[in-house]
């Protein structure tokens, strides 16, 4: 998958993840914040590139701003940031 444009999905509600993904040049770039981030950033990440890895993404900025989010959530919220991110602007 090839990342054409900035999107991004989710929000900095509680239990959510906010997630916004750019074009990048440079492999992927990961950046996390998290309430949670001692506890699970960890995983918060490994489940990030997993999710890229799945999309065949090799080149992406991926900021995530997490607020608690389940595992669930952030692959959901990371999916749908991704799709958005590939579609050509009509």
């Amino acid at each position: 998958m090839e990342i054409k444009k900035k999107a991004t999905a989710g929000t900095l509600e509680s239990s959510d993840i906010y997630v916004m993904v750019e074009p990048g040049e440079n492999g992927i770039e990961l950046e996390l914040e998290s309430i949670v981030f001692n506890q699970f950033g960890e995983e918060i990440e490994k489940t990030a590139r997993e999710v890229l890895k799945d999309f065949g993404v090799n080149n992406v900025k991926i900021h995530l701003k997490d607020r608690g989010a389940v595992e669930c959530a952030i692959r959901a919220r990371i999916e749908t940031a991704l799709k958005r991110a590939e579609e050509a602007d009509k």
